[in-house]
């Protein structure tokens, strides 16, 4: 969701020179407060350039963040304008768009500008969870990385800026993201890992089970809604003939206890095994 260097592990895991696996990227975030704005003309060209540099899908900071220093999550970082160049000229090279959006009106902006999909919506309101369900737009939580800071946050070693922003935005997304599940807005599941480190991603499943998701919605976030957000369906999110064999075991029923996925045993990609603990 934003690394130049995806670009060659991409491709190097797609031509078997390293294990890993299957990889959508960015390359890089268009950003309201770096050097991607302008006219909507020239905000059109970076788009492009994204394309050009290997991006298979556009991501756009739609509001501040909290680990960028000095900017504000409650507000936006493009016009509605500059939104709809960025959503239209993406689609136009068949690329997703998602929205890295914290605030209640860069939300509604990127909603109505036509993103594919709302990364936090940490300050949603009603009015926003209406726009997402009328216009389709999946949200991707991640939910999990709100209780990883809490309980980190002081070792982190972050400026105060960002210790307070952090400290502002999470009791507020944690009191507004339940009311989105329960709402029936389309999730599919993120994680945000590399804020917190690699390897507790399926902490999220009982987190959003936490906060009003069904077991089952819960997975269903990270199978089909996640394949259909990606434009990936005939590929993967479900098991049926023609489409990859991606698969992973676990001790345990997940509709009974969904933290059994913290614990992935067995992980099959493309019919290769390349994880399996109980062979041991």
């Amino acid at each position: 969701m934003g690394s130049p260097a995806d670009v060659p592990l991409r491709d190097a895991i797609a031509k078997g020179m390293v294990p890993g696996p299957r990889i959508l990227t960015a390359v890089e975030a268009l950003s309201g407060r770096g050097e991607q704005t302008g006219t909507p003309h020239e905000i059109r060209a970076f788009v492009r350039k994204q394309k050009e540099a290997g991006a298979d899908l556009i991501k756009i900071m739609a509001t501040g963040g909290v680990v960028t220093e000095g900017d504000d999550p409650a507000f936006a970082q493009y016009s509605p304008e500059e939104m709809k160049a960025i959503v239209e000229t993406a689609h136009s090279l068949g690329r997703k768009v998602a929205a890295h959006a914290h605030a209640t009106v860069g939300i509604k902006y990127a909603i109505l500008a036509g993103v594919d999909s709302i990364e936090h919506g940490s300050y949603i309101d009603d009015e926003g969870i209406q726009l997402m369900k009328k216009h389709g737009t999946y949200l991707v939580p991640t939910v999990y990385l709100e209780d990883w800071l809490m309980q980190n946050l002081p070792t982190l070693g972050w400026t105060p800026n960002m210790m307070e922003k952090a400290n502002t935005l999470i009791p507020i997304a944690s009191k507004n993201l339940p009311h989105v599940f329960k709402s029936g807005v389309k999730v599919a599941f993120g994680t945000d890992a590399g804020v917190y480190p690699h390897g507790l991603n399926g902490h999220e499943f009982g987190k959003m089970l936490e906060m009003g998701l069904t077991p089952l919605q819960t997975i269903q976030a990270g199978t089909v809604n996640a394949a259909d957000l990606l434009g990936w369906s005939d590929r993967v999110g479900t098991i049926e003939a023609g489409k990859f064999a991606d698969l992973v075991a676990v001790d345990g029923d997940p509709i009974a206890n969904v933290h059994v996925l913290e614990q992935v045993r067995f992980v099959m990609k493309g019919g290769e095994v390349v994880k399996n603990e109980y062979a041991k």
